[in-house]
């Protein structure tokens, strides 16, 4: 499949020295920089390629034309010059997960850590989905009251547990989450409606390279059922839990993040 032009260009960076090529795609109200603590780990064996979303860390603000999940997708598949090791967090696993249906061949192996595909949550358990909704019911109000300091700050305290209290963080990092919290309703039709078909017949099943679903064990019960409902619908998936982590395992547990990608890596030979 050809790439396309793109309409807007993002910040990227490089971490780390190893032979293998990683693809990293950090979740919503976060930015590139995210991956320094699981890159650290595997400084060795792989380095890096990490760009931020729009509307996030250095890169331009989103110019609301198109669907936020394509736009993103268009600039990943930029950055995929195969094969690559592609690793995605949140809903930036979402995207993964759409670079890797587009572009298989150019896999070799695919991280999925907390994906936010609310689709297979709700075919496969929507009781759990409805318990997410109502938990985050306060995000909506704030959203709809127009409040986006708040809605800021209700967002950060439900996934990252309470573990980084919006008082305690910096200026800079509390005016970065505000920057980008309008981009979080604007990823709610992609994750919700699967408006890309990837769970049509057939469309997970292209996807051939190792897989790896991680999460938390203190994560939110929804992302569990997520991550059980796509390991039996991607043909080559592993599932696992990070005891004690929530869903930022990536930047509270990289040690543990990085020793399970580096088990991969060694299903996913060079």
């Amino acid at each position: 499949m050809d790439k396309p032009v793109l309409s807007q260009q993002v910040f990227s960076r490089t971490m780390g020295q190893g032979p293998r090529a990683v693809l990293a795609i950090h979740c919503s109200l976060a930015h590139s920089a995210a991956w320094r603590g699981v890159s650290g780990h595997l400084d060795k064996e792989a380095t890096f390629i990490a760009f931020d979303m729009l509307t996030h860390g250095r890169s331009p603000d989103w110019d609301g034309q198109g669907d936020i999940q394509d736009r993103m997708t268009e600039i990943a598949a930029q950055f995929l010059t195969g094969p690559m090791d592609v690793i995605g967090h949140s809903f930036g696993a979402t995207v993964a997960l759409r670079l890797a249906a587009a572009y298989p061949d150019s896999i070799r192996s695919l991280t999925l850590i907390e994906p936010v595909f609310f689709a297979v949550a709700a075919q496969d358990a929507p009781d759990l989905l409805e318990q997410h909704e109502r938990d985050n019911a306060p995000f909506q109000l704030a959203l709809e009251a127009g409040d986006d300091a708040h809605a800021a700050r209700v967002f950060n305290r439900m996934w990252s547990e309470g573990k980084s209290r919006w008082a305690d963080m910096p200026e800079t990092s509390r005016a970065s989450m505000i920057r980008s919290i309008r981009f979080v309703p604007a990823c709610r039709a992609p994750i919700y409606d699967d408006l890309a078909g990837l769970l049509k017949p057939g469309v997970l099943d292209r996807i051939t390279a190792p897989c790896l679903l991680m999460r938390g064990g203190r994560s939110h019960p929804v992302i569990g059922a997520v991550n059980d409902g796509l390991q039996w619908r991607l043909p080559n998936a592993e599932n696992v839990v990070i005891d004690g982590a929530g869903h930022m395992l990536p930047i509270t547990h990289p040690r543990d993040t990085a020793g399970h990608l580096r088990s991969l890596y060694e299903r996913a030979s060079l």
